[in-house]
């Protein structure tokens, strides 16, 4: 398997598919990237040169930021809304949706599984 900064990528897929295996890199990003570096896109990853493969990973470590670098900012953004005790970092401490959806009905991705309420039986019954 090719590795591109640390990250093993599948050699059978097309490199356009292959690339968005980087935390950071998605379709619209995996498009610029092969069109900047000048690598046919319906190549398989496995298949790219050692030269080819240079030239994609310092074009990406010069123009993106991906995996860890990309992890850590992140964490630092939400941390930093935390800190200052704005109504955004609020939200993320109580762990619900921050962009202003509804949560009376939805939002269980963020609220986690529903709490169970009743079913319980006392010992002596």
């Amino acid at each position: 398997m090719p590795r591109i900064l640390g990250v093993d990528i599948p050699k059978e897929k097309k490199i356009k598919i292959a690339l968005q295996y980087l935390n950071g890199v998605g379709p619209t990003n995996c498009f610029r990237i092969l069109s900047a570096t000048g690598i046919d896109p319906e190549k398989e990853a496995g298949t790219l040169t050692d030269e080819e493969m240079s030239k994609l990973v310092s074009y990406i470590q010069a123009n993106y930021k991906i995996e860890g670098e990309l992890r850590r900012e992140i964490t630092q953004n939400i941390r930093r809304l935390v800190d200052i005790g704005c109504y955004r970092g609020s939200r993320h401490k109580k762990g619900l949706p921050v962009r202003g959806q509804r949560t009376k009905c939805n939002a269980r991705t963020r609220k986690g599984p529903r709490p169970r309420v009743g079913g319980v039986k006392k010992k002596g019954e």
